[in-house]
């Protein structure tokens, strides 16, 4: 993991690479793909779930 420091140079890069108007579009794609992976997590365990009952 990056430490204190590389975080600031990463924030940085990406405010130019992107600009100030595009982070918050980014940061809500993010925020909506990171929410669908723990639902598909969530749903898988509790198919597994659902599973093992039924064994």
């Amino acid at each position: 993991m990056p430490s204190g420091g590389s975080w600031i140079i990463i924030a940085i890069a990406i405010l130019l690479m992107f600009g100030g108007k595009k982070i918050p579009e980014l940061m809500k794609g993010l925020g909506g793909g990171i929410k669908e992976f723990k639902k598909a997590t969530k749903e898988e365990t509790e198919n597994e779930e659902k599973l093992e009952e039924k064994k």
